[in-house]
């Protein structure tokens, strides 16, 4: 690899003001302070799995509640990969994963196509909360996530009756299929696309 894959983005609104910087090819390090404890735990571990370096440092209305944050972190995120990939030159494209935690098993797939969509196929086990976070803004992270990087994604839940279980399953097998998209093969010329572009 001889270009650095690594971005830094930063947000600012009045409700959220947000700094992210990712390296695709790191070595699963992260630090991250977003006032969400709960997401700070799972870019942790979207780190850690992933073999990504991810910062992020995030100041949001949270006394309102989490929703704003939440968003606005899922389109920073969707940036922050959108522009570590540059020109997708030589990348997989593809990746999937189905990840068991426990009782819990996730289904991750997705294309790094340029064509956003989210299909959210989870029903997450009451009672919907973990600590104070409603896990329905897991949805809106990721339509964020999913419209700024410009990626096909589809999420699924096949088991779990445990809903850390579920969201944590998620976001593992989110990062283990980001990891192969953007893994480099070497018999990849340009883009892997018969149109010539991603």
């Amino acid at each position: 690899m001889t270009a650095e894959r690594i971005a830094k983005v930063k947000r600012t609104t009045r409700e959220t003001d947000i700094e992210m910087m990712l390296s695709l090819d790191g070595e699963g390090r992260c630090a991250s302070i977003t006032g969400i404890p709960f997401m700070d735990h799972m870019f942790e571990l979207f780190a850690k799995h992933g073999f990504f370096d991810l910062t992020v440092e995030a100041k949001g209305d949270t006394q309102v509640d989490y929703h704003h944050t939440m968003e606005d972190l899922g389109l920073v995120f969707g940036q922050v990969i959108a522009e570590a990939l540059g020109g997708k030159a030589g990348i997989r494209r593809y990746g999937s994963c189905i990840l068991p935690m426990d009782e819990t098993l996730a289904l991750v797939a997705l294309d790094l196509s340029g064509r956003p969509c989210l299909v959210w196929d989870v029903d997450f086990p009451a009672p919907g909360m973990i600590r104070d976070l409603d896990v329905r803004l897991f949805h809106e992270f990721f339509l964020a996530l999913v419209n700024k990087s410009g990626m096909n994604l589809h999420v699924k839940k096949l088991a779990g009756e445990e809903v850390h279980h579920v969201a944590e399953a998620i976001f593992k097998a989110f990062a283990k299929a980001l990891d192969q998209a953007v893994a480099v093969d070497p018999r990849v010329t340009g883009v892997l696309s018969t149109k010539g572009t991603l």
